[in-house]
């Protein structure tokens, strides 16, 4: 088996791809190493994926390269590149969400059309649904995101249906509910709290901390992938959470119990962009897929605390 993996330096791509390769997948790993952050935490996110024999990884921008290369026998693709953060993609900077979120899929998509691919799997966003008041959500939930960053995930959607219906690339997307554990990106929350209650240092919140999200642990968010990969499913969209939802203020609670210290909580305005609740309805993926999550949120922040805390 082989399988494409782009993104596969960041946080999910990189579990990904290990987890393939331990399944006996040989795979193809591209990345453009954007500047969102630091280089080097992407650099050892695959520190180990470059010593394994059925690993092969090239440094390029799948918007601007010929992708014909990377494709040449592949079963599967998992699209997981993509310019993240919500809070950022207003303004000057959305041309580079366009060109990394929309122009990307849609040139891969483009390459994938009449290959005898098996599946090609988009990784989207809770960030399509925006602030619906319509708990849980549902993917036939009306789609309304509220930030250029939604907007640009929902467009990958609608491409991957797009090139499904006209020519038949096996596409399937998961919605991924804020995915966390080790590796996380640097600029996501929990790894922020974590940092600053192993630094002494102010925790920013943004609002009241009661705004909840259904989180999910990092290998949960790889079994929802590896799942559909082995489905039957195709031109379907899939929600991929972790069964739960937890205010913001009662994951810093459990920060504290977890690591013994006292966290220094700052709390600042509302940011836009931002969702005041999440919570994904899975029973979909677990018709379909097969898809359960199994790991909780005491027990992921505790593996979340022994990573960063080790590191």
């Amino acid at each position: 088996m082989r399988s494409l993996v782009t993104g596969v330096a960041g946080f999910i791509g990189s579990n990904l791809a290990e987890r393939l390769i331990g399944e006996g997948h040989e795979v193809i790993g591209v990345d453009c190493f954007t500047d969102y952050y630091a280089r080097s935490v992407k650099e050892k996110n695959i520190k180990g994926l470059l010593k394994e024999r059925k690993f092969t990884f090239f440094e390029a921008d799948i918007s601007c390269v010929n992708l014909g290369e990377f494709l040449t026998g592949v079963d599967y693709v998992f699209h997981q590149a993509a310019q993240a953060g919500v809070r950022s993609s207003w303004g000057a900077e959305f041309d580079v969400y366009t060109s990394n979120n929309v122009l990307a899929t849609q040139r891969l998509l483009e390459a994938c059309k009449g290959l005898e691919m098996k599946r090609f799997i988009y990784a989207s966003s809770s960030s399509v649904y925006g602030d619906s008041k319509e708990l849980p959500l549902r993917e036939q939930s009306f789609l309304k995101p509220v930030s250029p960053y939604g907007v640009t995930k929902l467009a990958g959607e609608h491409l991957c249906y797009s090139y499904w219906k006209n020519f038949a690339v096996p596409v399937i997307s998961l919605r991924y509910f804020t995915v966390y554990g080790p590796r996380q990106r640097p600029d996501m929350a929990f790894h922020k709290f974590i940092n600053a209650v192993l630094n002494n240092e102010n925790i920013e919140i943004y609002g009241d901390g009661e705004q909840s999200r259904d989180f999910t642990f990092i290998s949960d968010a790889i079994e929802g992938n590896m799942l559909a990969m082995k489905s039957d499913a195709a031109g379907e969209v899939f929600n991929i959470g972790g069964g739960f939802r937890v205010s913001v203020n009662e994951v810093l609670e459990n920060i504290q119990e977890i690591s013994g210290k006292v966290a220094q909580i700052v709390y600042r305005d509302v940011q836009k962009g931002d969702v005041r609740h999440t919570l994904a309805d899975t029973s979909k993926a677990k018709e379909c897929l097969g898809y359960t999550p199994k790991i909780d949120l005491n027990t992921g922040l505790t593996e979340h605390w022994k990573c960063l805390k080790g590191s």
